[in-house]
């Protein structure tokens, strides 16, 4: 099991367990973007339709962005596998409304 573990979350540079870190960049922009799609409906629901469908493109594409950069950059294989899981869930979801 110790050795699953260690492949698993182990960070292959710094040799440290990483479950997760901190956002960056394009986590944050989806945060952000999220967050003021959903507060803006709230507050003000009469706001135009085209700034909803706005801010949830830019928080879309801001979590296809960070899902990428976990595949191809994730400091381990669970990194890794998330970001591939997030990036099926979007193409899911997108298909869905399709």
């Amino acid at each position: 099991m110790r050795r699953l573990i260690d492949w698993a979350f182990r960070d292959r540079r710094s040799g440290a367990i990483v479950v997760g870190q901190w956002p960056n960049a394009p986590l944050w922009i989806f945060l952000v973007a999220s967050a003021a799609e959903w507060i803006l409906e709230a507050a003000t629901p009469g706001s135009p339709p085209w700034l909803f469908a706005g801010l949830r493109l830019v928080a879309l594409l801001a979590l296809a962005v960070w899902a990428l950069d976990e595949i191809v950059r994730g400091v381990n294989p669970w990194r890794r596998f998330l970001g591939a899981a997030v990036l099926i869930g979007l193409g899911f979801s997108l298909a869905g409304r399709l």
